[in-house]
């Protein structure tokens, strides 16, 4: 079996240093927390047709909307080679249990999170339906750093696990952008990095029959790409969406590898493919992006708790891993779906726990899903206590070995 590269471990302690220290400060010293957070560097005068405000430049706003969609690019290429590359996990019919557990696990977050807000939710604030969004993306950095744990290096459990939750983590933040209510939807900036993609893809990236030395070497330089994926983001972010997704627009145009070596390979490092080198490229500065994702989005107020935290902890804990492990019995029962012969019922109950972790992009979710105040910090602390999965699935795992 492959070998994930030792790199996502370190985005592991990136994020939960900057989420530690955030935690720290916050509980210390709130204020000057929240003040930082919202600290107004600059402001950008945009013209009227795209904003009628000049839009405040602040650190959150920096980290948020500039560096996340790095991450959310790189974790959206490994699902792209799982579905379009030879070998790869979710190619053709392989693709049916991955997809049935990822739409499965969010119907299941978003119903019982529904199902708890008219039980136990008091919050003013809250009317039926609001924040819904919250539960439905998980965490694939702190997700591998448990399953690795959980199953060991190398097993078909921690890809199963890898893959279903980048595909929660993008209709997490697809679903956060298309519900929420103030956004202004100016769809057709959409056609912006459909056209420049479609541009680079006919005159650069796309392999002619008889390829020139020139042709080809234009092909694997890196810069198109990267302008490309500028003016993505620019009509992506303009349209109204989340800017987190303005550069997965651009991963179909880029020149890849011949098959896929799995979620995270190891072996992609010495793949020299303009996919894989821009990936690598991204590695180090991702360890700082997730870092300060977690220092901005992660102070935890452990004074927050309220009925909006149970409502959290029941959609990841109870809604979510049901719902996922329904999808994936439907897929394989009635669509004739496979996995891999190695994995066991039990694996697929712990592989469910941990998607019962969620923090990164539900934290991202938050701002524009629910709003803000007491609902938003108890959902934070609800986020925390939810990685309590991890250390329970780790438990299990080695108990089912004994």
């Amino acid at each position: 079996m492959y070998r994930v590269s030792p790199f996502v471990r370190r985005f592991a302690h990136a994020l939960l240093a900057g989420i530690g220290l955030a935690s720290l400060w916050v509980n210390l010293s709130p204020d000057s927390y929240y003040d930082a957070l919202e600290w107004r560097l600059f402001d950008v005068a945009l013209p009227g047709w795209l904003s009628p405000m000049a839009v405040s430049v602040t650190p959150l706003l920096i980290v948020s909307h500039l560096m996340m969609p790095l991450f959310v690019a790189f974790i959206g290429k490994e699902l792209w080679e799982a579905l379009i590359l030879d070998r790869g996990a979710m190619s053709g019919r392989r693709a049916l249990a991955p997809v049935a557990g990822i739409i499965g696990g969010a119907i299941g977050a978003i119903f019982v999170w529904l199902l708890a807000s008219l039980m136990i939710e008091t919050a003013e604030e809250a009317r039926f339906g609001l924040g819904w969004q919250v539960p439905v993306g998980g965490d694939v950095v702190l997700a591998f750093f448990i399953a690795r744990a959980v199953f060991g290096q190398g097993h078909p459990a921690l890809h199963l696990s890898l893959l279903l939750t980048i595909g929660l983590d993008i209709l997490g933040i697809l679903l956060t952008g298309l519900t929420d209510p103030e956004a202004i939807f100016r769809l057709t900036w959409l056609l912006l990095p459909l056209v420049v993609c479609g541009t680079v893809w006919l005159t650069i990236a796309r392999a002619p029959k008889a390829p020139t030395e020139a042709r080809r070497r234009r092909a694997l330089a890196l810069w198109p790409y990267v302008i490309a994926g500028l003016l993505s983001w620019f009509g992506v972010a303009a349209s109204g969406l989340p800017p987190a997704l303005g550069l997965l627009p651009v991963l179909p145009i880029i020149p890849h590898a011949d098959h896929s070596f799995g979620v995270f390979a190891e072996a992609e490092e010495f793949l020299h493919d303009p996919l894989n080198r821009l990936a690598h490229l991204l590695v180090k500065p991702l360890a700082v992006v997730l870092f300060f994702f977690g220092l901005t989005r992660g102070g935890i107020d452990l004074g927050a708790f309220a009925p909006t935290t149970l409502v959290l902890l029941a959609a990841l804990w109870i809604g979510k891993p049901l719902g996922l492990l329904a999808g994936l019995m439907l897929a394989m029962r009635v669509l004739g779906a496979s996995l891999p012969a190695a994995l066991r019922r039990r694996e697929l109950g712990l592989i469910a726990l941990v998607a019962g972790m969620g923090f990164t992009v539900p934290a991202l979710s938050l701002e524009s899903a629910l709003p803000g105040g007491v609902m938003t910090e108890a959902a934070r602390l609800g986020l925390a206590l939810s990685l309590l999965a991890g250390p329970l699935a780790i438990a299990l795992g080695r108990f089912g070995r004994r």
